[in-house]
């Protein structure tokens, strides 16, 4: 049975004197790290020069960090409510204040998007590897301790533990140190209340545990990220993509947004057939409607590495009732909402078994059990998101062409790879056709790129809210064509010329005048009705918001669009000064910032800018 402590400092003196002073500790990708054994590690080995501590990890998850006064003002009461009680991790902090002491090493293989550009030290430690190879690398640095958060259970007055939201890599650890024979690393236990039991290979015996915190000390909220509002964008990108998924087939979706809209628009497909087409013919006039438009009779069946709120929403409008192995849903690690975790944690025996926590090796690979997988994934979408793509298809969705590293590659090469390798299945990357950097908006489909994730040779279905480019075994011209037809028309002619140019397209090409109307006005009017009829809201699993908070979200977010242009902030001010008197609802909001109350300059032009928000989004 294992050792069991309440004091976390105790804990570490005790893996110190079973490992030694060399300690190389991997912590589960995301909600998963035992925070206050990882903790107590760090202080052991900042203390102690003689003590070398190496964190192996993935999406070290933090709480959010504003960077204007509205943000702080808007986003600190929220951090309070949400993450107040949520213990920080003290390697991260160190690393971002530049304090990590020499005798620490921290190594990733994914970062939380966007959190670690220009930290040199990060940068400098990340390793690019795919999800399903980082348990080999852990072994080849010579782990010889886990940490990991787990659920606890008494049955029959003996207990067990649940690795519940990460199986993904402990379990493929465990099973390849065995099968060689060799040691196997500490396995220490943090028990967390809040974690939901999950069944399954990650239902783990006492005794297979060498060490467990538990106690009262040690207990804290689990990590839940509010869910972010979901944008015209990223609703007309999951419209399109739910018009390719096939009934009775497999679905994958990875983090972000677009897995909401996904989701949603799948329930709106299920649901009301006739208004999921009616949408599509509205997104793309003149366009033939997708593939893929009628109820989900058969059903789908759900394997991804990632489990978030989307799927138990598909679970519940019973569209995910397809099992394969006693199974609705194969996954490797879940992150979420408190209320995800609530659904986890109150969902009936019965319909919990069918949700199945796996190794990564399993929902990631065809090795292994390839048969069962492959009679199991039958016309298998894998989903997933990108930050750009080249005309000629090949797509950057974890790094910079300077060699900084946005997030990582985790498991997308991984489902790229399983698209080709399976009959029926489709690899569909998402992204937003242009993003905004200070005053310029810029195309996320370009003629090259520094850097790939996924090589052009593997290009599949890329995916932008204007539409769909088909592009499997597509010649170079007509990969071209098929990514000029989803590029913001802005862009469309500079593009097509650099094409033209380097003798990749006929000189004689013209997009078709079906595409030639790529902008963002006319996703937001072929989207109106269906938003003000509800069936695409802006939080469609629920939020963590408040009414005052989520009627703020979109006037704050037209705030910091507006910064980038002068005559645009402007214009918000003409119309907080000289627009409809504040309602009800505004001085709420208004209120919810401090800015009922003006006490400096500042405050009184911030109110008339988040007035003139106001005034304009509710006009929307």
């Amino acid at each position: 049975m294992p050792k069991m402590f309440s004091d976390p400092d105790a804990l570490a003196e005790e893996i110190i004197r079973d490992v030694g002073p060399r300690l190389v500790v991997g912590l589960p990708l995301g909600l998963g790290k035992a925070n206050h054994v990882v903790n107590a590690l760090f202080d052991r080995a900042a203390a102690d020069r003689s003590v070398h501590l190496t964190i192996f990890a993935a999406l070290t998850l933090e709480k959010p960090r504003p960077s204007t006064e509205i943000e702080r003002r808007f986003i600190t009461p929220v951090i309070d409510r949400l993450f107040g009680g949520y213990p920080d991790l003290a390697y991260a902090r160190a690393l971002h204040d530049g304090t990590l002491p020499p005798n620490i090493e921290v190594l990733e293989f994914f970062f939380l998007a966007g959190r670690w550009l220009r930290n040199a030290r990060a940068q400098q430690n990340y390793i690019s590897t795919n999800y399903t190879h980082a348990a080999s690398y852990l072994q080849a640095r010579g782990l010889n301790v886990i940490a990991q958060l787990v659920a606890k259970r008494v049955v029959d007055g003996v207990p067990r533990y649940s690795l519940s939201c990460n199986t993904d890599t402990t379990l493929d650890v465990l099973r390849a140190v065995r099968a060689r024979g060799g040691a196997l690393p500490k396995l220490i236990a943090q028990v967390n209340s809040e974690l939901p039991f999950m069944p399954g290979e990650g239902d783990l015996a006492a005794d297979q545990f060498d060490a467990v915190l538990e106690g009262p000390a040690s207990e804290f909220p689990l990590f839940a990220p509010p869910s972010e509002p979901v944008s015209d964008t990223k609703y007309a990108i999951g419209l399109h993509a739910a018009g390719l998924v096939r009934d009775g087939g497999s679905l994958q979706i990875g983090i972000g947004q677009v897995g909401d809209a996904l989701a949603q628009s799948l329930i709106v497909r299920h649901r009301a057939p006739e208004r999921f087409c009616e949408l599509a013919a509205r997104l793309s006039p003149g366009l033939p409607p997708p593939p893929e438009t009628g109820r989900f009779d058969k059903g789908l069946y759900g394997v991804s590495e990632m489990f978030f709120e989307a799927f138990l929403a598909l679970i519940e409008a019973g569209i995910l009732t397809r099992e394969a192995d006693g199974a609705r849903l194969h996954a490797a690690f879940f992150l979420g909402p408190k209320a995800f975790y609530r659904a986890l944690r109150a969902m009936a025996p019965a319909d919990l078994d069918r949700i199945r926590m796996m190794p990564v090796s399993f929902t990631n690979e065809l090795y292994g059990d390839e048969e069962l997988k492959r009679r199991a994934r039958i016309d298998a979408r894998f989903v997933n998101n990108a930050m750009m793509a080249t005309l000629l298809g090949a797509v950057i969705s974890d790094g910079l062409d300077d060699g900084q590293v946005v997030s990582g590659v985790g498991g997308q090469y991984n489902f790229v790879a399983q698209a080709f390798a399976l009959e029926g299945a489709r690899s569909i990357l998402t992204l937003e056709a242009t993003r905004g950097t200070g005053r310029k908006t810029i195309s996320n489909i370009l003629w090259s790129y520094g850097h790939q994730t996924i090589p052009r040779h593997l290009r599949d279905v890329i995916v932008t809210e204007y539409g769909v480019a088909d592009l499997r075994g597509k010649s170079d011209a007509d990969v071209i064509a098929a990514m000029l037809a989803v590029t913001d028309s802005r862009f469309q002619g500079e593009l097509m010329a650099r094409a033209k140019d380097a003798g990749k397209l006929p000189r004689a090409y013209e997009i078709p005048a079906a595409h030639r109307a790529n902008l963002p006005e006319r996703i937001a009017a072929a989207l109106r009705p269906a938003r003000e009829a509800g069936l695409l809201p802006m939080f469609p699993f629920g939020s963590d918001f408040t009414d005052v908070e989520q009627r703020l979200i979109p006037a704050l977010q037209l705030l910091k669009e507006a910064s980038a242009s002068p005559l645009a902030l402007l214009g918000l001010a003409r119309e907080g000064l000289l627009g409809a008197a504040p309602t009800a609802d505004d001085k709420a909001c208004l209120a919810r910032l401090g800015f009922d109350q003006p006490k400096s300059f500042a405050d009184r032009v911030f109110r008339v800018l988040v007035g003139g928000a106001l005034v304009r989004t509710r006009a929307a």
